[in-house]
């Protein structure tokens, strides 16, 4: 069987919500890169959900091994757990919050053989620490995107 491949990733959002970023390391076969961006007004949990979907889009093979590193209860649960699976049989029934970022990643997920392991934030995982160093100076930085789904949708 083939080396997986390795995606760690991290969200940051300064205040929830607030200006946010992503951080996204993948490893493969002794290489390395990383990703990061940066918006404007956000929430945690879509740089957290953001993060794996640039991860993820940034495979340019299908039918990978993937295996997802993520220190967010919320991405790991409810792709693991099954969650996202009835979200979209019922169409984000009952207000689910982030409905265009589960789309999109749920649609990612068909692309390769992607599994989920959950790690603790901020701890001992070197690449995770690297993925939030990423998605804080993402955060802070000057030049912005903007979150337009969640600006137009939000409270």
């Amino acid at each position: 069987m083939p080396e997986p491949v390795l995606i760690y990733t991290d969200g940051s959002s300064r205040g929830n919500p607030g200006p946010g970023g992503y951080g996204v390391i993948l490893k493969h076969g002794g290489i390395e890169k990383e990703l990061s961006k940066g918006y404007r007004y956000t929430t945690n949990n879509r740089m957290e959900l953001l993060a794996v979907i640039e991860g993820l889009k940034a495979l340019r093979k299908k039918e990978l091994s993937v295996m997802v590193y993520s220190d967010s209860q919320y991405v790991v649960k409810a792709v693991k757990e099954g969650w996202l699976k009835k979200w979209i049989a019922t169409n984000f029934k009952g207000g689910k919050k982030n409905p265009d970022l589960w789309k999109e990643l749920y649609l990612l997920l068909q692309k390769n053989e992607v599994s989920f392991r959950w790690i603790k934030g901020h701890a001992d995982n070197p690449f995770n620490i690297r993925c939030d160093q990423l998605a804080t100076q993402a955060a802070i930085h000057a030049d912005l995107e903007v979150d337009h789904y969640y600006e137009e949708n939000a409270g």
